[in-house]
């Protein structure tokens, strides 16, 4: 761990004085892009949510831009600190973004599904599963006919053979399917 940490600190060296081999400043900007974006979940940056400062770009580090001009360390260190103070506030509203979109990509995803019910005494196909499979690739995924002997809860259902034989264990509503005699 110790020579990785060594290796990214000489490449980060490298990088700032322009004299990292041609076939690694690809890499090395992608991946500081990929740290220094803001995320669609939270709205911010992943170093951002770190340290609670912004970064400055390579070119910025290069080229003098206004940001580097007017900079005063005394003002910078006092808005640190306040940042600091607002940290878990960041962290709370970054949190809230992704659970209200975590909610809408649900509520979308369920918008879309349409939900199998089956009542006690419908006829239904059982998924077949691998096992149970024969070799051949023509074969049939479904294999019944069952009756639903009883409704269990989320979704779970008790079969029973046409001939009334009882199958083992419950089969839920999503490897089951209605069966048009």
């Amino acid at each position: 761990m110790k020579y990785f940490h060594s290796r990214l600190k000489s490449l980060r060296k490298s990088f700032l004085n322009n004299s990292l081999p041609s076939r690694l400043r690809p890499y090395i900007l992608t991946l500081w892009a990929y740290r220094y974006t803001p995320k669609s979940t939270t709205q911010e940056t992943p170093y951002g949510l770190t340290y609670d400062t912004e970064v400055m770009i390579p070119i910025e580090v290069g080229e003098p831009s206004i940001r580097r001009t007017l900079f005063d360390l005394s003002l910078n260190k006092e808005s640190v600190a306040v940042g600091l103070d607002l940290l878990n506030e960041l962290h709370n509203k970054s949190k809230i973004r992704e659970a209200a979109r975590k909610l809408r990509e649900s509520r979308r995803y369920n918008s879309k599904v349409r939900p199998r019910c089956f009542h006690q005494c419908d006829l239904v196909w059982r998924m077949r599963s691998n096992a149970r499979k024969s070799d051949d690739k023509f074969s049939s995924n479904w294999e019944g006919s069952f009756r639903i002997r009883e409704v269990g809860e989320g979704g779970a259902y008790h079969l029973e053979q046409l001939s009334g034989k009882i199958v083992p264990r419950t089969w839920n509503a999503t490897h089951l399917k209605f069966y048009f005699s």
